[in-house]
């Protein structure tokens, strides 16, 4: 155990975030009392009046390790924070080896920094130059940054997006629950016989929340969860005119479905997606290695994602994306490739590439000691390999975020063709306009004057249903007030 210790509490959270990325497979812990059981490691922090001390002790050898970092006379928070986080890094690096890419950053939202640094007025080259040595990110990572930043600019442009406001609706079923998977889904096979009850909850929330942003112009559209295309094709109709008699749907830049699980989608679900006019799916394979979609339990073939995508192909769909993720138990280098290989002759609008992330809700993280045998692979070498595929493919990054506890600390990276960019996943990442999010775990978002507010809905299904009204009456509270300002 790598316990840590604050003489005074503040910035808990990113020491925390980044001790936990040098040491993956480790319980770190914050402590309230300095001695502890079972802990190989113990990190002090000590805030002192013109400097911050860190010690490292070793409780196997005894051998003590201190390093300061000294702080202005009138230093903010800003500045305390970040020489903390620079020393502990300096001193985990020393003490491991290890480089982290995105060096001291904790954050999920790198691309933030680099779009608050271009709208001071800095050039990309400085902005890259302070965010390497301000956070100590690779240049790599900085230059991708500000790649995407740049990119997220020109499209942000489009529109007054800060006036308008997207729409989410989660569907929270799936055919089967993957191993890595921490979303708030369930298993169609155990809900079937609640799902009409679910679609009555969510369209008495639709009704009751669609004037909640009424004054404003509805930008994007995003169905997602789970799969709604487990839904059947009759239920999925009966939702989607629903919501298009509600929200005018049709006046949006775009309308995204998840179609998701191969083996959720069937001709007569993708013309149900047609009719009503969705103009972007999304068809996630994760990886093309039969025996890996095997071990996560996704319970379809690698033939199965061809099929499917070859059929929405056919039926028209000229905005379909892939999901991938990199760090899945048993591949490495060769695995990626072949499931690159085989993206690429398939020619996607865009490629979602995800590296893993091992959060405590998932399979993988409770059942940890039965996977303790199967290893998992990130590197730069991997991740630069996918984004040499997608770039090759005419695909260029255009949004980025991160998690806590991701394979080798990287990335997840969103590629696409110019036009063909996923807007709505812009919008979530850069927080700049309001979100309506209706169904089990939605989380609606209000952007106003610089301040974030959020309204969450339950995420268990059985919640959602018996408390229905009160995640309207959240919602409803929102109009209330906006027409009390």
């Amino acid at each position: 155990m790598v316990q840590i210790w604050f003489d005074r509490r503040d910035f808990e959270y990113d020491v925390h975030s980044l001790v936990k990325a040098f040491y993956p497979r480790e319980d770190v812990r914050i402590a309230d009392e300095r001695e502890a059981e079972d802990v190989r490691l113990k990190i002090s922090v000590f805030y002192e009046e013109k400097q911050i001390r860190v010690q490292f002790f070793h409780t196997e050898d005894g051998s003590l390790l201190e390093r300061r970092a000294p702080l202005s006379e009138n230093a903010d928070r800003s500045e305390k924070k970040n020489s903390l986080k620079q020393l502990i890094y300096g001193m985990l690096q020393e003490e491991t080896g290890i480089s982290l890419p995105w060096g001291d950053l904790t954050g999920i939202r790198p691309v933030k920094i680099a779009m608050g640094l271009l709208q001071e007025g800095c050039s990309p080259k400085e902005a890259a130059a302070r965010m390497q040595r301000t956070y100590l990110v690779s240049p790599q990572k900085a230059e991708l940054a500000l790649e995407i930043a740049q990119r997220e600019n020109h499209l942000l442009s489009r529109a007054d997006f800060g006036s308008g406001y997207s729409l989410y609706v989660g569907i929270p079923f799936c055919p089967s629950i993957c191993l890595y998977c921490s979303f708030s889904s369930s298993p169609i096979g155990l809900w079937e016989k609640q799902v009409d009850a679910y679609l009555e909850a969510l369209e008495k929330e639709i009704d009751q929340s669609a004037d909640v942003f009424g004054d404003r112009h509805l930008d994007t559209f995003y169905m997602g969860g789970g799969t709604p295309t487990t839904l059947e094709a009759g239920q999925l109709d009966r939702l989607l005119d629903r919501l298009g008699k509600r929200f005018p749907l049709e006046r949006t830049l775009e309308r995204t479905v998840e179609a998701g699980r191969p083996d959720s989608i069937t001709r007569d679900k993708l013309q149900v997606l047609k009719d009503h006019g969705i103009t972007r799916i999304s068809i996630n394979p994760q990886t093309m290695n039969q025996k890996t979609l095997e071990l996560i339990g996704r319970r379809h073939t690698v033939d199965q994602i061809r099929e499917a995508y070859a059929m929405a192909r056919e039926m028209g769909f000229d905005n379909i994306n892939m999901d991938l993720i990199v760090g899945l138990p048993g591949e490495g280098p060769g695995e990626v490739r072949y499931t690159m290989e085989e993206i690429a002759r398939m020619d996607p609008d865009s490629v979602t590439v995800h590296s893993l992330a091992l959060k405590r809700a998932t399979r993988l993280h409770l059942f940890r000691d039965e996977y303790e045998e199967i290893s998992f692979q990130n590197s730069g070498a991997i991740m630069d390999m996918t984004a040499e595929f997608c770039r090759r493919a005419g695909l260029a990054p255009y949004y980025l975020y991160r998690q806590k506890n991701m394979a080798g600390n990287f990335e997840n990276v969103g590629y696409a063709r110019s036009g063909k960019e996923g807007l709505y996943n812009i919008l979530i990442m850069e927080e700049v306009q309001s979100i309506l999010a209706l169904g089990a775990g939605g989380s609606t978002k209000i952007v106003s004057g610089g301040r974030i507010e959020r309204v969450e809905n339950v995420k268990d299904i059985r919640s959602y249903l018996e408390r229905i009204d009160e995640m309207i009456g959240r919602k409803r509270a929102i109009h209330a007030e906006r027409d009390t300002d």
